[in-house]
């Protein structure tokens, strides 16, 4: 049995990560994700309506020296899921079911910033744009995630 105050196997991942103490309890028996991890994705919001982390260029780019199409999915995907996540609360869980993204400009340094806001926040889909900018607010490129929110089964 975890409580608020016993740092979890996870606890480490998740400061990391920058995911806020209060979120750690709600974190703790899965972390962030080895692959939130490996992209370098940092929080600085985390909430239903809206969340926001940036990106490290470098590690995720592709052969032609520019971040990887896929990085800005996968950044896009991940916000998505975590403030779907905290919409459906306790008890249930969420499934992406649909994600696209338009790539508008290209990066080859710096951080990404991607903010994810709430489209729909239903009782069985959350659907969230995510725009992902430079460091000087440039549009890189726009994303739009659907989750199904489901029930947790009995153990």
């Amino acid at each position: 049995m975890m409580d608020n105050f016993t740092p979890g196997p996870f606890t480490d991942e998740l400061n990391a990560a920058g995911v806020p103490q209060e979120l750690h309890s709600w974190l703790s028996r899965y972390g962030v994700g080895s692959l939130v991890a490996k992209m370098g994705i940092k929080f600085l919001e985390l909430g239903p309506e809206r969340t926001v982390a940036t990106m490290p260029v470098e590690g995720n780019t592709q052969v032609a020296g520019i971040l990887h199409g896929g990085a800005h999915v996968v950044l896009a995907e991940t916000l998505g899921s975590f403030a779907a996540a905290l919409h459906a609360g306790a008890g249930r869980h969420v499934v992406g079911i649909e994600v696209g993204a338009t790539h508008h400009r290209s990066i080859a340094s710096g951080l990404v910033t991607g903010t994810c806001t709430a489209i729909h926040l239903g009782g069985t889909l959350a659907t969230h744009e995510i725009v992902m900018t430079d460091d000087h607010g440039r549009r890189l490129s726009t994303a739009r995630i659907t989750n199904m929110i489901r029930e947790n089964r009995a153990r």
